[in-house]
């Protein structure tokens, strides 16, 4: 009887923490707190170990704009180009070239041969050695006869085609010993309007004209500029800007003068009775 109730007893006792008060306040408690310090959380990330992909971001960055630097450098200006070579003198074969090259998107092959010049029209070009005055009298020795014989209005004997307004007049100045007292036209823009230099050429005989080729071209279109009785047209050829750059080498002068040469100018070459001279 004894052992049923015994063994009773022992079932209906709870098991495991919570067999006993003093389990829970014991060395049992104890040894759950022990394993409790024991369990090791999973290690997160902190930022420190995030830093070396933003490292590593910020100099894929750097490198690509050191990179793009490097190009930048590489490529060449014209004034780089121009103030490292040595100054050559213009020949009638360069402006045959430039022609051809603008105009070979343009133009057929035929239409292409038709461009070429004969080099009976050209005149003797600059060796750099030359002043324009002293330039001026070599191509034209007869210059004062030829003049005096000149009475035809609206025209010039000579025109010099430069780049700008500024170039035009440091020529009229630098031409005074070649000149003497024969009259001259700015044939540029710059605070001259078209209208006025048109009533100018219509009033009195001019022999020598300077300017730029797009008012040049503008006063032809208009008629006040008769491009027939003209004998000798001269390209301020070899001088350069403050860039270095010769009026061939910019774009906008360039096209203007190939416009102007199809405006009459080729014509007049072909027939030989238009000198053309590379200053």
């Amino acid at each position: 009887m004894a052992d049923d109730l015994g063994d009773e007893w022992w079932e209906n006792q709870p098991t495991g923490a919570d067999s006993s008060p003093e389990a829970s306040d014991g060395e049992g408690g104890g040894d759950t707190e022990v394993m409790q310090q024991e369990t090791v959380p999973v290690p997160v990330p902190s930022e420190e170990t995030k830093q070396p992909k933003e490292c590593f971001l910020i100099q894929s960055k750097e490198r690509k704009e050191n990179t793009t630097k490097t190009r930048k450098r590489k490529k060449k200006k014209i004034t780089d180009v121009l103030a490292k070579s040595e100054p050559k003198p213009g020949l009638p074969e360069d402006l045959q070239k430039l022609m051809k090259d603008y105009y070979s998107s343009r133009r057929s092959v035929i239409e292409l041969e038709e461009l070429n010049l004969p080099d009976s029209c050209f005149l003797k070009a600059n060796d750099l050695t030359h002043s324009l005055s002293s330039y001026l009298k070599e191509i034209c020795p007869k210059w004062v006869k030829l003049r005096k014989n000149h009475s035809e209005k609206k025209s010039v004997l000579m025109l010099i085609v430069c780049s700008s307004a500024t170039r035009a007049l440091e020529l009229i100045r630098s031409m005074t010993a070649f000149r003497g007292d024969s009259k001259v036209i700015k044939l540029f823009a710059k605070h001259i309007k078209v209208q006025e230099q048109v009533k100018l050429l219509e009033k009195r005989v001019v022999h020598l004209g300077v300017g730029t080729p797009g008012r040049i071209k503008e006063l032809v279109k208009q008629g006040g500029f008769n491009l027939n009785p003209l004998k000798f047209l001269v390209f301020d050829w070899n001088w350069r800007d403050q860039k270095l750059r010769r009026m061939m080498d910019i774009p906008e002068i360039r096209k203007e003068v190939f416009e102007l040469l199809e405006m009459g100018v080729l014509s007049l070459c072909k027939s030989e009775s238009l000198k053309l001279g590379l200053f």
